[in-house]
This record gives C-alpha cells, sequence and structure tokens, in this order.
C-alpha cells in the first residue's frame, strides 16, 4: 500500500514540477527580451524575426522604424526586432557587400540564377 501512494504522488508532483519549470524558463526569456529591447539604440544594425535587415532610425515605446534600403523606412513593433547584427555578418548578409562577392548575374529569361542555357 506504501508503494502505491508514492506511485500516486509521483504522478501528482510531476506535472507540478513540469508547469513550474516551464513558468520559469518562460518569465526568464522574458526578461531577457525586455533586456534586449531596451539596449537598442538608433544607429544598430538589426535583424526582424521575419528576416528583415535594417538600421534603426527612430525609437518609440514600443514601435522601431527601420531603414531597410536608401530612402525606404518601415515602422515595425519592437518585439519583431529579434537580434542586432554582428560586424560579420553586416559585411557577408547584406546588400552592401561588394559586388565582386556576388556571382555573375545570368541575364537569359526563362533560366535559373547559374543554370545553363541549352546544356551548353
Amino acid at each position: 500500500m506504501n508503494n502505491n501512494g508514492s506511485f500516486s504522488l509521483l504522478i501528482f508532483a510531476l506535472p507540478l514540477l513540469l508547469l513550474g519549470w516551464l513558468f520559469f524558463t518562460q518569465n526568464k526569456r522574458m526578461k531577457q527580451m525586455r533586456n534586449f529591447s531596451s539596449s537598442l539604440d538608433v544607429g544598430d544594425r538589426i535583424v526582424t524575426s521575419s528576416g528583415i535587415y535594417g538600421v534603426v532610425t527612430h525609437l518609440d515605446d514600443s514601435t522601431a522604424w527601420l531603414e531597410i534600403a536608401e530612402g525606404t523606412t518601415i515602422r515595425v513593433d519592437r518585439r519583431a526586432i529579434a537580434m542586432k547584427q554582428s560586424d560579420t555578418a553586416a559585411t557577408h548578409g547584406t546588400p552592401e557587400a561588394s559586388a565582386t562577392d556576388a556571382p555573375p548575374a545570368d541575364d537569359a529569361p526563362g533560366t535559373t540564377p547559374g543554370s545553363q542555357q541549352n546544356g551548353q
């Protein structure tokens, strides 16, 4: 009978421990996001959660204005900013990277970039 009681206690305690751990990790994640959002500054190169690269041009309490191309500014919710770009990602992953690094463009209509036309 003692064995059955400890098994019932275990079945009751495990879901409670799991819920407590989930709440703890969620609160920790929310605190990290608040700290990240408050550390944003004008001029930071960032990436949004949807993959848009940009530079912060203006910050408000809940929104940020990002310049995604020269003369093109969008307004996003601050929570949509996923991360700051590192220096290496800024030189290799943005449109400002040098044109010599890019493969030559294939201007033939109806072909995919890098494919050869007529098997040649």
